[in-house]
């Protein structure tokens, strides 16, 4: 496996991504610009890639407290952003939607599961979301580098936008008075979660053509937001 290093020092807008698979998917990225790539022997010896050999404690020392690296770690630059026009030719497809979802362990499970089940992409807001940088890329298990992401600073217009193209928007709320079934929607879907906690914000759900809710236990209905998220997509892209 090979990829082409930048040696620049001038992009600050450097960050870290670790583990295997997110590095492996940074390294097959051609639109990933990476700057160095450190591993250790043991690692090396598993994942043969180009890269500068250091032992385990140097390269933890480079990274969050508590990052399992997996003696490998990436310096890269912050992926380009596409244009989701591209997906009106489509259709059918379901897009994800995140209403300032914050936690980067939740998004990047989501990340990790709307690549599993076939999905378009995902949609963040740009404000009361996480970084797209190493805690969330680990967590995406690769998919960050997989799967086109984008991040809006108007949820509500891109919303608009997207019914333009032929999406209707579906968002996932457990007081909604009806069950999520696949075969009662539109092909072309943007499914949007809410909030950990306090769930979509109002103007969000106006901007909902369908409210729905999954077949829970109405004396325990709270779940996940990645959970939730992954069955729902499964409902809506199962055959």
């Amino acid at each position: 496996m090979t990829k082409r290093f930048s040696r620049s020092s001038q992009d600050p807008s450097r960050l870290w991504v670790w583990g295997i698979h997110a590095c492996k998917a940074a390294l097959n990225n051609p639109n990933r610009k990476c700057f160095r790539l450190l591993v250790t022997a043991s690692t090396r010896q598993e994942f043969p890639c180009e890269g500068d050999v250091v032992d385990g404690a140097s390269l933890s020392r480079l990274l969050p407290e508590g990052a399992v690296h997996q003696g490998i770690a990436m310096e890269v630059a912050p992926l380009p952003e596409s244009s989701f026009h591209e997906f009106a030719q489509y259709d059918k497809g379901v897009i994800v939607v995140l209403d300032q979802v914050t936690d980067p362990h939740n998004v990047g499970a989501i990340l990790r599961t709307a690549k599993a089940l076939g999905a378009l992409g995902v949609v963040m807001t740009e404000r009361n979301a996480p970084p797209l940088g190493g805690v969330l890329a680990k967590a995406a298990s690769g998919a960050l580098d997989l799967l086109p992401v984008w991040k809006v600073t108007n949820l509500a217009r891109t919303l608009d936008e997207l019914k333009e193209l032929g999406f209707w928007t579906i968002g996932l709320d457990e007081h909604a008075p009806k069950t999520l079934s696949k075969g009662d929607y539109p092909l072309k879907l943007a499914l949007i979660m809410g909030a950990e906690g306090e769930g979509m914000r109002r103007l969000t759900q106006e901007k909902c053509d369908f409210l729905v809710k999954l077949p829970t236990d109405p004396e325990f209905s709270t779940l996940n937001v990645s959970v939730a998220t992954a069955l729902a997509l499964y409902e809506l892209v199962r055959e």
